[in-house]
């Protein structure tokens, strides 16, 4: 039981030490797909996501996983950007920002949620 404690322990401090992303972080991606990119837009994607940028699985979207194409049209483009459209026109949206970044099989969640953001043109409501 103690062992597990100092785990837990060792975790905690790890995590506590690595720093938060920034929009440095990602800006450069994000600029191979969209020139123009806005430096705080893409600050404000990463803090939206928080935490979940610090875990590399978390980090990246699966464009081959239905359950995790299903989570970026339900928190993303219903919640976060409140968009009204059909499932399936948010879903050709999401497969065609997919085969923008086919190029890359490791996708940045921030660049693929900035692509979808442009796309419908929420960029200045985030």
């Amino acid at each position: 039981m103690r062992a597990e404690y100092e785990m837990v322990r060792l975790r905690d401090t790890i995590r506590e030490r690595m720093p938060m992303p920034t929009a440095a972080d990602y800006i450069e991606n994000v600029r191979k797909y969209a020139k123009n990119a806005d430096e705080a837009v893409v600050g404000k994607i990463v803090r939206h996501l928080g935490i979940a940028l610090q875990r590399r699985d978390s980090s990246l979207v699966s464009a081959s996983d239905p359950a995790e194409l299903e989570r970026v049209r339900e928190k993303w483009l219903k919640k976060k950007l409140q968009l009204t459209q059909s499932d399936d026109k948010l879903d050709a949206a999401i497969q065609e920002v997919a085969t923008v970044m086919k190029e890359e099989r490791a996708k940045q969640r921030v660049t693929f949620y900035y692509l979808l953001a442009e796309k419908f043109g929420k960029l200045k409501d985030l």
